[in-house]
C-alpha cells in the first residue's frame, strides 16, 4: 500500500511538471500531495478522507499534511486540475488504442435512498429522479455516461442529473475521439439522424444494436460485434460498482460529484496503469 502510494504520487506530480502546472512555493502541501491522498482515500478508504490523512500522516509519507477541513477545502479549489488530469491521461490512452474502437454506457449513482428523497439535503429536484431500465429500478441522484475502450479503460465521462436518458447524455457529452472511431452502444442510444452527423462531422462510426423492429438493421456479424463489445463495458461497471461503496458521504452537490470522479479516476488508473 506504501509503494502504491509513493507509484501515485510520483506518477501525478511527474504529470504536473510536463505540463508546467504552478502553484504558491510557500505552500507545505503540494497540489500532487492533495490529488495522491484523495485517490488513497478512494482507492483503500472508500472514500472517507479523514482514514487517508490519517494514513500519510502516521507513515510519514505526507507529514505536513493539512486538517480535514483544510484539506476539503484545498481539493475543491483544485476541481477542475482534477477534471484536467483525467481528460490528459485519458488523451494517451486513446493515442494508444490501436484497436479505435470504444464502447458507451451508462450507470446510476444515487445519493439517497428512494425513501428519503424529501430529506435529501445535497440535491432537490425532480431533474434528479431517474429510471435505469437495465436494472428495473428507480434512483434519485445523477447518470454517469461513461465512454470506455474496448478493454474497459474509461477515457470520457459525463455526470448529469438522474432524469437524463442515454440519448440525451450522448448529446449532452463533448465526444472527443480520435476521426475513424467506432462507437459501441446499446439500443438506448438510437438516433438514425445522430448517427448520420457522427460519420459526416467526425468521422465517428456510431454502432448502435438494433431492436428487432428496427427500420435499419444490422447486418449479422455486426449484431454479433455490438453483442460481444458490450459484454466488457458490463464487466466493467461491475468493477466500479463493487468499488463504490454503498452510501457516499458528502455535505455539497460538488463534493458528491468530486468524489465520484476520483472513483473514476483510480479506477481508470488502475485499469491502465497499476493492474
Amino acid at each position: 500500500m506504501i509503494e502504491k502510494t509513493i507509484a501515485i504520487y510520483v506518477f501525478i506530480d511527474d504529470i504536473l511538471n510536463i505540463t508546467c502546472h504552478k502553484e504558491n512555493e510557500k505552500r507545505r502541501v503540494s497540489d500532487s500531495e492533495i490529488i495522491t491522498t484523495a485517490f488513497i482515500a478512494a482507492k483503500y478508504f472508500h472514500g472517507h478522507i479523514e482514514h487517508a490523512l490519517n494514513f500519510v500522516k502516521s507513515t510519514k509519507l505526507m507529514p505536513n499534511m493539512l486538517s480535514k477541513s483544510r484539506f476539503n477545502r484545498r481539493i475543491h479549489s483544485i476541481f477542475n486540475l482534477i477534471i484536467d488530469l483525467f481528460f490528459g491521461i485519458a488523451q494517451v490512452i486513446k493515442d494508444l488504442n490501436i484497436s479505435s474502437e470504444y464502447i458507451i454506457d451508462s450507470f446510476p449513482v444515487p445519493v439517497c435512498k428512494n425513501i428519503r428523497i424529501s430529506r435529501s439535503r445535497i440535491i432537490k429536484g425532480k431533474q434528479y429522479r431517474g429510471f435505469k431500465a437495465s436494472m428495473r429500478e428507480y434512483f434519485y441522484g445523477f447518470t454517469v455516461q461513461v465512454i470506455a475502450t474496448v478493454d474497459g479503460i474509461p477515457v470520457e465521462f459525463a455526470i448529469l442529473p438522474g432524469c437524463y436518458h442515454d440519448i440525451d447524455g450522448i448529446k449532452n457529452m463533448f465526444v472527443n475521439l480520435p476521426e475513424g472511431s467506432s462507437l459501441i452502444g446499446d439500443s438506448a442510444y438510437t438516433d438514425y439522424n445522430m448517427e448520420d452527423d457522427f460519420l459526416n462531422g467526425e468521422n465517428i462510426k456510431l454502432l448502435i444494436d438494433r431492436k428487432n423492429n428496427s427500420k435499419q438493421p444490422h447486418e449479422p456479424w455486426i449484431s454479433g460485434l455490438i453483442s460481444l463489445r458490450r459484454k466488457n463495458i458490463e464487466t466493467m461497471f461491475s468493477k466500479i460498482s463493487y468499488m463504490l461503496p454503498k452510501r457516499i458521504h458528502a455535505v455539497t452537490e460538488q463534493g458528491f460529484i468530486l468524489k465520484v470522479i476520483l472513483f473514476l479516476f483510480v479506477f481508470t488508473l488502475n485499469e491502465a496503469f497499476y493492474k
